[in-house]
């Protein structure tokens, strides 16, 4: 019980400091930038993702073939 108050307490005072406004974000939001930096971002991640997935499908035909 102790435990999950302490992260329930530490999980509200770590989303209160990302809850400020960044002036960097409104810039970009206003000029439309942001889109772009968020399509960069899914786009690594997708990349990452297929990566990780191509590897695991190799590494299990190699745990087949022994």
């Amino acid at each position: 019980m102790k435990k999950t108050t302490l992260f329930a307490l530490l999980l509200l005072g770590y989303t209160t400091v990302f809850a400020q406004p960044v002036e960097m974000a409104d810039a970009m939001r206003s000029s439309g930038k942001i889109y772009v930096v968020i399509a960069i971002i899914v786009v690594i991640f997708v990349g990452l993702a297929i990566y990780l997935f191509s590897i695991d499908r190799r590494l299990k035909k190699i745990e087949k073939e022994k």
